[in-house]
């Protein structure tokens, strides 16, 4: 392959790509999107935290990760399984690694497998909202 081309070809698929990226990140966030950091495997200490967009599509939690590509969501929560173990403020590198002012909170899935969310105030606030907005005669869980 001619190097030529490689220099023309380049620059477009980069360009291609951030605009892929960032088109992506407009529709996350008017889809009432908030920034959400994600652990799913908080027991292993080898796992970190992954950013990403949290939205409520009715009975689910949907996630997706800052940096990826996928259309659909990369982790979904249904509201029934979600049950708040505990919360606590970030501890030592935690708090670069999740947004601003952050709490985490440490929720049971359901047969052992936990997951740590983090997020700011008000999406906080929102997140424990939509929780209590279950329909009638269903029980929320706060741990």
């Amino acid at each position: 392959m001619d190097v030529s081309l490689i220099v023309l070809w380049l620059p477009l698929v980069l360009l291609l790509v951030a605009v892929w990226y960032a088109l992506r990140w407009v529709r996350m966030r008017r889809g009432g999107g908030v920034s959400v950091a994600l652990r799913w495997r908080p027991d292993d200490s080898r796992e970190g935290w992954h950013l990403g967009i949290g939205r409520y599509e009715g009975e689910e939690f949907v996630w997706y990760r800052v940096w990826s590509l996928r259309l659909k969501p990369d982790r979904v929560y249904r509201r029934e399984n979600l049950e708040i173990a505990d919360r606590r403020d970030p501890e030592g590198y935690e708090s670069y690694a999740v947004p601003a002012g952050s709490k985490v909170l440490r929720c049971d899935l359901g047969g052992g497998n936990p997951i740590e969310i983090a997020m700011g105030p008000g999406a906080l606030t929102g997140f424990l909202s939509w929780l209590e907005s279950a329909p009638p005669g269903r029980r929320v869980h706060w741990g």
